[in-house]
């Protein structure tokens, strides 16, 4: 198992996600009464699931891959968290993710604690059918440890619902009944929630409207600019467009273009939609992705991927408000440099934590067998939403805290509370 951190990182080496949590949980930790014995437990996982998944290609031969699944902490429920196919999975990544979720389940109340999980692959070089066997080889491998009371996937990274729909109909087959309860984020028609797609961007958006209003703006006063155009970025940038915000900026993986005068959002595929066509746009100007990230606006939204505002750049950061829409996009270094210059960071744990909390809502259906309506959906989630912003934000008011450190005290100190109820196995 990896150790913890010592000395920090040079800074032009970027955090590991496990780096970055580890630090985060050490330095929440000063700032409340918590057992040292749970935060040091709470460093590392349960346990990692390390596994083979052979898979027979189109052409008849066989390839071997790695699949993970780590399970960090399940003091507060089952573990929760996605499975991604991509390249670069490792089991300390999915380590550094499972704490992540830890946080988020418990900074949104929810009854769950932190997973993550993936195979090492690049899913564009799979066919369809290809990913439909490597995918049901991988709820076998994973048989034993996943399940509606153990442990609940969703998609992440290069997965989705129709990749859900081939886990939970394997896991199924080999349980000998139909359980849709042991991933979310499945089609509504098999069990999934209405909603459940756009739930990270729609909850990206409440929580930035909300820190427009704390921060004395107004809405339709605001410029917004959002790195990635994918399920994020795109739903959280056309329902700030709807409420009144001027969206000046979007990118995806090739750059980004520039209006300001505004863009109309709902007009620009997504990259669901139509991938990489952002650049394919009319626009007054492109740029780069990290020039986009500097521009002068009221509020940013990293929406791509993790490590995107660094010691590099951040001081170059210009927007008055930064809302985390992506997982891990600003590291320890910029985020100490972004409290010292007075720009508030509002954490990835809270803002885009509507996935998880959808999900929620799609295991209770499952587990009820009663689909919920999607106004009835988003009108929970808001109040979800909202209930966990005044959370964090009577601390900030209360404590002087960043936004960051809030959100984790909130979510340590649930933690906390319940190991010290349920106490130590001798």
């Amino acid at each position: 198992m990896t150790s913890p951190p010592t000395e920090p990182e040079p800074e032009d080496e970027l955090d590991s996600a496990l780096t970055t949590a580890r630090r985060q949980l050490e330095r929440a930790a000063t700032h409340i009464d918590v057992d040292p014995g749970v935060v040091e437990r709470l460093k590392y996982p349960t346990r990692v699931q390390q596994v083979s998944v052979p898979l027979e290609r189109d052409d008849g031969s066989v390839e071997v891959f790695t699949g993970y699944r780590a399970q960090h902490d399940d003091v507060r429920g089952p573990y929760k968290g996605g499975l991604r196919y991509h390249p670069d999975v490792t089991s300390e990544e999915c380590i550094g993710l499972s704490m992540w979720m830890t946080w988020k389940c418990a900074v949104m109340d929810l009854p769950f604690g932190g997973g993550k999980g993936g195979i090492a692959v690049d899913p564009k070089g799979l066919s369809a059918d290809e990913t439909e066997r490597l995918t049901r080889r991988f709820a076998e491998e994973l048989r034993n440890v996943v399940g509606p009371t153990k442990d609940v996937p969703a998609p992440d990274m290069g997965t989705d619902a129709q990749t859900m729909a081939w886990f939970m109909d394997a896991y199924s087959m080999q349980q000998g009944e139909t359980i849709p309860g042991v991933v979310t984020g499945k089609p509504p028609i098999i069990g999934g929630s209405y909603g459940r797609e756009k739930a990270p961007g729609r909850s990206t958006a409440i929580i930035a409207r909300e820190a427009i209003d704390y921060y004395d703006h107004d809405l339709t006063d605001t410029t917004i600019a959002v790195q990635g155009f994918g399920s994020v970025g795109a739903n959280a940038a056309r329902l700030l467009e709807e409420w009144g915000a001027t969206v000046v900026a979007v990118s995806d993986v090739n750059g980004a273009i520039y209006d300001p005068n505004g863009l109309e959002t709902h007009a620009i595929p997504t990259h669901d939609e139509e991938p990489e066509a952002v650049l394919e746009q009319d626009a007054p100007e492109t740029m780069t992705n990290e020039a986009l990230l500097e521009l002068d606006v009221d509020l940013l939204v990293p929406a791509a991927v993790g490590n995107v505002i660094t010691a590099d750049n951040a001081d170059a950061i210009e927007a008055d408000i930064v809302v985390e829409g992506a997982n891990g996009p600003t590291t320890f270094a910029a985020d100490t440099i972004l409290e010292e210059r007075d720009v508030p960071v509002i954490p990835d744990i809270l803002a885009n934590a509507g996935g998880v909390t959808v999900s929620y809502f799609e295991w209770l259906q499952d587990i009820n067998r009663r689909q919920w309506s999607l106004d009835r959906v988003n009108d929970e989630l808001e109040e979800h939403m909202l209930d966990a912003w005044t959370d964090v934000r009577t601390k900030v008011d209360d404590e002087g805290l960043t936004w960051r450190d809030a959100a984790y005290v909130v979510a340590l100190s649930r933690i906390a509370e319940a190991k010290a109820t349920r106490g130590l196995w001798p």
